[in-house]
């Protein structure tokens, strides 16, 4: 089976991550230039973008990831290409996935002169972590095969892609993207056109609180780190944020956060209606057999010790699973 081409616009940060990513899974990478350079600045570039990645290689063999002797073949799989050359390439590429700088000129520039040379049938992708695809999705040719693809850094490690199509993507394009990034061992998301999408929606308010206690006195920022690293963190690794709600239940949310927005006076703390909602209606998760999730048809025994399953390899991960009796008294 022939593996579809891939292209990178912009050899950057981003752009040598996914390039990673996808030669490392077998792929052929062409990671695209889009400056005018002297070939002498070009070679310069392309070097660095190969050493990087080399050097990312050969730390992960180092700890095991792979077998260090197939790092040469990954890294032949991508070809840095200056922009003279780039209108060839791309005539070649299957799916191109654009990271070129958060700049609304700089993504038009980079769609128009790509989409003259791309094939008809080349899925194109924005790597964008702020720009919605709705606003992107003008400068493509054809916008039918246009979406957002989000990696997170390091994109060759971070599992999560979060795909966020406008409404004019055909949906046969985000199955084939799906498709496309599970079999490099990727977990695509899809979300609708949205400021932050998922991950950093979240993440934006999580920081600002963490930055927030150390200003009020709360914490230090080590303790905070160390309750994030060891609670928050442990459990949403095993547990996702919804699935904790309904595994708790929703009265849990509901009348914690009433609590901390009266006692706080901050109205940031406030429950979301679909939470009251969900209340008034006995939805009140996996107790009830519906919150978020419809618990009806589960196993509730086989996915708690599931549950419990992964925790356990995580303690086991960290060196942190003792035995029985490791604390000796005197």
């Amino acid at each position: 089976m022939t593996l579809p081409v891939i292209a990178s616009l912009g050899a950057g940060r981003m752009g040598r991550g996914i390039a990673h990513a996808f030669a490392y899974a077998g792929h052929e990478v062409l990671l695209v230039d889009l400056k005018d350079r002297t070939p002498e600045a070009a070679r310069r570039l392309a070097d660095e973008a190969r050493a990087e990645v080399d050097a990312s290689l050969a730390m992960l063999a180092s700890l095991g990831a792979f077998d260090d002797g197939a790092r040469p073949g990954i890294l032949a799989r991508i070809r840095c290409v200056p922009r003279g050359e780039a209108p060839a390439a791309l005539a070649r590429a299957d799916v191109v996935f654009e990271g070129v700088p958060e700049v609304l000129d700089a993504k038009q520039a980079a769609f128009e002169w790509a989409c003259a040379h791309l094939r008809a049938d080349a899925i194109v992708a924005s790597t964008t972590s702020t720009m919605l695809s709705t606003q992107l999705a003008g400068f493509v040719t054809h916008p039918e095969r246009f979406l957002n693809a989000h990696w997170l850094n390091p994109a060759y490690l971070v599992p999560l892609v979060e795909l966020s199509p406008h409404p004019g993507t055909a949906p046969a394009i985000v199955a084939r993207m799906k498709a496309l990034l599970e079999a490099i061992g990727k977990v695509p998301v899809v979300c609708a056109a949205a400021p932050g999408f998922i991950a950093s929606r979240m993440q934006a308010l999580m920081m600002n609180e963490a930055a927030r206690m150390i200003e009020q006195g709360v914490a230090s920022a080590e303790d905070i780190d160390r309750a994030v690293r060891y609670g928050l963190g442990f459990r949403y690794a095993n547990v996702g944020v919804v699935e904790f709600i309904d595994v708790g239940g929703l009265d849990i949310l509901y009348y914690a956060s009433r609590y901390l927005a009266q006692s706080t006076g901050d109205a940031r703390y406030a429950s979301p209606e679909i939470v009251n909602r969900y209340m008034h209606e006995g939805r009140d998760g996996l107790r009830a057999g519906q919150g978020f999730y419809d618990w009806k048809a589960i196993d509730v025994p086989a996915y708690r010790r599931e549950a419990l399953g992964r925790q356990l390899a995580m303690l086991r991960q960290l060196g942190m699973l003792k035995p029985p009796g490791t604390v000796q008294g005197d």
